[in-house]
């Protein structure tokens, strides 16, 4: 069932502790290189305004530099948040970089705004910004098929006509969205699990045949974490399971610290919970394990894909997780690539 099953990455361009932002970027691109060489389907990038933990705050013109420093996998965003842009600019962007490179952009939207009050007001807009997202994204569909008459006489150009394959991220009532939409659907984390069934069962019970899609199509996003033994893949969980903890308590998502700093720390007894309760839920061990685990997601949720959204702040042992994973997935090396 793995062997038939699709793998891709997501990055978020996590910040580590004693780096520059613009190192986090750079290892993203570094990220997505090794991504293609190792056979993933698709590298994608994220959008966070604000966050001191994440550099990733313009995905469009990250996912530009992804592409252009690799040949053959394919590219996106996981996603833009369609409630912080007009749709006709996201069109736009994304025709641009359909253009520059042709047959490798993928088009992901989802419909959060913004990590705080402060964040969202400096974007324009407050958390019924999200409750819009369906029109959003109806009209970002007529842009890049020309469809649209709310504006007459204006188009979208570079985009219209492309064939930017779009996908819809999300939780709940996004599934429902996706489904009405005819698009397939991104869907996360692995450790809600029932939630996640929940979802993925509604969205394919509602689905209505598009022309993007005929039929339903799920990719299941959540954390993957691979070493050679399980105590190994668990402190890769390790760093982001804090920086989650402390973002919940202090109110700031700070920037990833070592795991070894993170076991010695002192913690109140809210921290802890919150830090404990990060590290369950997620796909982690050695390859046996982790095979076994995927399995039995796979079968559940019946994905078509999984996503990979693992950050840590060892970078080297992610990247020799996301090595690990394929080999038990079976992908096929790009050993030409750049």
């Amino acid at each position: 069932m793995i062997a038939s099953t699709r793998f891709s990455v997501l990055d978020r361009s996590r910040v580590r502790e004693g780096h520059a932002p613009g190192q986090a970027l750079r290892d993203t691109v570094r990220l997505a290189q090794e991504a293609e060489k190792l056979g993933y389907d698709r590298f994608w990038v994220s959008e966070h305004h604000g966050v001191p933990g994440v550099a990733g705050s313009a995905p469009t013109v990250l996912a530009a530099a992804v592409a252009a420093a690799t040949s053959t996998i394919r590219v996106g965003t996981g996603g833009v948040m369609l409630p912080n842009h007009r749709p006709l600019v996201v069109a736009e962007q994304f025709g641009v970089l359909e253009s520059l490179f042709p047959g490798r952009i993928d088009l992901g939207v989802g419909r959060s705004v913004g990590f705080t009050d402060g964040i969202r007001r400096a974007l324009g807009q407050d958390r019924s910004a999200a409750d819009g997202f369906a029109g959003q994204l109806d009209e970002l569909l007529g842009w890049l098929d020309g469809t649209q008459r709310a504006h007459p006489q204006v188009h979208a150009l570079p985009a219209e006509g492309l064939r930017i394959p779009p996908f819809v991220l999300a939780t709940g009532e996004g599934a429902g969205i996706a489904a009405r939409a005819g698009l397939p659907l991104v869907i996360g984390d692995l450790r809600g699990r029932e939630k996640l069934l929940a979802a993925v069962e509604r969205y394919r019970r509602e689905f209505r045949p598009s022309v993007r899609a005929t039929e339903p199509y799920v990719i299941v996003a959540g954390t993957v974490a691979l070493a050679g033994t399980t105590e190994e893949a668990r402190r890769i969980l390790i760093p982001e399971a804090w920086s989650m903890a402390y973002s919940r308590t202090h109110g700031v998502f700070p920037p990833l610290e070592p795991a070894e700093r993170i076991e010695a720390r002192t913690m109140t007894d809210k921290e802890r919970h919150l830090y404990e309760r990060g590290l369950r839920g997620h796909l982690h061990g050695t390859q046996e394990e982790v095979a076994e685990q995927l399995e039995t997601v796979i079968e559940r949720t019946g994905a078509d894909e999984v996503l990979v959204t693992t950050s840590t702040y060892d970078r080297a042992g992610l990247i020799d997780s996301l090595r690990r994973l394929a080999r038990i997935a079976r992908l096929a090396p790009r050993p030409d690539t750049p």
